[in-house]
């Protein structure tokens, strides 16, 4: 009778065991990527400058806000020459040298090695109230990371703002010092989550001033209205926007949306926007070919995070400058 009690004990800790198994969350993954050659400090390779800019405190399109910036000026601007222009949002990240991404490191190799232009990096921090959030003072120890209060606001919001307080704002300070270029595919945009729809709304509304878009991790979900991206993209002629788009299969899942699906979503638009234009085009009879999405997708496995989209940047900066003048990258 011991026996037999001591035998079902037994089997129904094993059938327990097996139900918490199969009911307990999966891991996530384990996002391991070997650093790019590219991201490396090379010998002999020509230093830019990052300067540190005044504390910006003065928007009008978003009155009460500051933040931080800075600016990349290659080695190789000669003052006389328009550079190219590459702005980041959440800049105080991929300014740096020990993060995802280590912009200045990439740009300098790249530039060097002629597999990019010479390019002026923007980074911008999203705007913080001071008032309604006091950020942290030196020193001071938070339970909880602080976060700028307007980022949702100037990131996830489907309008031009955005757009209008980098070319009305932000740019005319840049070109009191620098040259810049009007050329809109020598100007590129980049970011990560909420990040990355700031980049493509600003390329969406204003083509004529940016014309490249990277977009890690993209927030194409309902956080102010950016699941309607795709329904949008299919319904209007294609624009001449170059963008590229990465994400993992284990992002974001939540009551926005799910964001691998989302971006999925978003290549799924571009190729039928491009093929419905063609196909009009050789139904009418016409003789010249429409604007057209220039896309590249990379999916892995990763979770929300830089990791992946700042372990293959060199490679994606290739592509995007792939056919610029002066470039002698082939597209990879």
């Amino acid at each position: 009778m011991i026996r037999s009690l001591s035998r079902v004990a037994l089997s129904i800790g094993l059938m327990t065991g097996i139900a918490a198994a199969q009911n307990a969350p999966t891991p996530k993954p384990v996002e391991n990527y070997p650093t790019h050659a590219d991201a490396v400090r090379k010998e002999g390779v020509p230093l830019g400058k990052v300067i540190q800019m005044p504390r910006f405190a003065d928007s009008k399109i978003y009155p009460g806000t500051e933040r931080d910036w800075w600016i990349y000026v290659p080695a190789q601007y000669d003052g006389k020459t328009p550079a190219c222009l590459a702005v980041f949002q959440d800049g105080a990240g991929p300014i740096g040298e020990k993060g995802d991404t280590r912009v200045p490191i990439v740009f300098d190799n790249l530039i060097h090695q002629k597999e990019m232009p010479v390019t002026i990096g923007v980074f911008i921090n999203p705007g913080n109230d001071p008032k309604k959030n006091p950020p942290p003072a030196k020193g001071e120890k938070r339970a909880t990371p602080f976060k700028a209060s307007n980022r949702s606001v100037e990131y996830d919001t489907m309008s031009d703002a955005y757009s209008k307080y980098l070319i009305d704002e932000i740019l005319p300070i840049i070109q009191k010092e620098y040259k810049i270029t009007d050329d809109p595919n020598g100007r590129l945009i980049c970011g990560n989550s909420s990040g990355g729809i700031c980049a493509f709304t600003v390329a969406w509304y204003r083509p004529d001033a940016f014309r490249k878009v990277v977009s890690h991790v993209g927030s194409f979900t309902d956080i102010r209205g950016g699941h309607n991206y795709p329904p949008m993209i299919r319904k209007a002629p294609p624009k001449p926007i170059r963008v590229f788009l990465q994400d993992g299969s284990n992002d974001l899942d939540n009551q926005f949306g799910d964001w691998f699906l989302a971006n999925q979503q978003m290549a799924k638009a571009f190729a039928y926007a491009n093929r419905t234009a063609d196909e009009a085009v050789k139904a009418g009879g016409k003789s010249i070919a429409p604007d057209r999405y220039d896309v590249k997708t990379v999916w892995g496995e990763g979770v929300h995070s830089g990791k992946h989209g700042g372990a293959i940047f060199p490679d994606t900066m290739r592509w995007i400058w792939r056919d610029y003048a002066g470039v002698k990258t082939a597209a990879r």
